[in-house]
């Protein structure tokens, strides 16, 4: 198990990508804490991990747009588990609507708290943690294909998204002088409960623009962070990890003629 003994903080990790992450790293050999802002969620999570096996997570409510609270549940590793080695920044919220018709205080400022700041409020605290401890540890954070393009409606998520790759550079610059390495993801089209709440033409629109046609489903992500998070990753640092499928080599398929 080549994450045995390490452990991870995952935000957003009651959901989505966050639990298919934390199950895939509880499966891995590492010790998880579940932090999300829905703390019963996951609290049951933990109470689910640990029934089949035992001191393997803890639970932690954590609104990431508060840096004492992400402060609190990096703390709250160490408390449990006496360390940190793994911080996954995988909280988000998505949504939006044409520029012009923005309310900035609920299409700009909640996106950018969370998806942003959140992110940020992360790396700053799982930072000083490593290098309290003497260096090492592994930042992952999710970004997404919007955070390098231009898309319909999401004027204030790609930016938030783009800042993520841009911390991500910048901190793994930065914290190289303590062996701690930083990676952004960027997600295409999964299925978690952000797509799953469209109809089944636009999930089926958003299907096709990957190249293998189909959604990609949550623990192909969990598999990819699993491996960054590990020791066979230790030259992957300061880089964007595009788990996609392809969305972002192509527009749209077409119906060609005959030559």
């Amino acid at each position: 198990m080549r994450l045995q003994d390490k452990v991870a903080l995952i935000t957003g990790g009651a959901s989505g990508i966050g639990l298919a992450t934390v199950e895939k790293f509880v499966a891995e050999g590492a010790k998880v804490v579940v932090a999300d802002v829905n703390a019963e969620r996951a609290a049951t999570v933990a109470d689910r991990l640990n029934a089949d096996t035992p001191d393997s997570a803890t639970s932690f409510g954590v609104d990431v747009s508060v840096f004492a609270e992400v402060e609190a549940a990096v703390q709250h590793a160490v408390d449990v588990f006496g360390r940190l080695d793994v911080i996954f920044n995988n909280a988000g919220i998505a949504g939006g609507k044409p520029l012009l018709e923005h309310d900035p205080a609920v299409d700009y400022e909640p996106m950018i708290r969370i998806d942003q700041d959140g992110v940020y409020y992360g790396i700053l605290a799982a930072g000083r943690q490593f290098r309290a401890q003497g260096g090492g540890g592994v930042i992952i954070s999710t970004s997404s294909i919007y955070g390098e393009q231009a898309a319909e409606l999401s004027f204030t998520y790609s930016a938030a998204k783009a800042a993520v790759i841009s911390f991500t550079r910048s901190a793994a610059y930065e914290l190289a002088q303590y062996g701690t390495r930083a990676v952004a993801i960027t997600p295409g089209r999964v299925g978690t409960a952000i797509i799953n709440q469209f109809s089944d033409e636009l999930k089926a629109t958003f299907a096709s623009e990957q190249l293998r046609g189909t959604m990609t489903e949550p623990e192909e992500i969990a598999n990819v962070v699993a491996f960054l998070a590990s020791d066979e990753a230790n030259v992957i640092n300061g880089t964007v990890v595009h788990v996609d499928d392809g969305y972002s080599v192509f527009k749209q398929r077409l119906d060609l003629p005959t030559f």
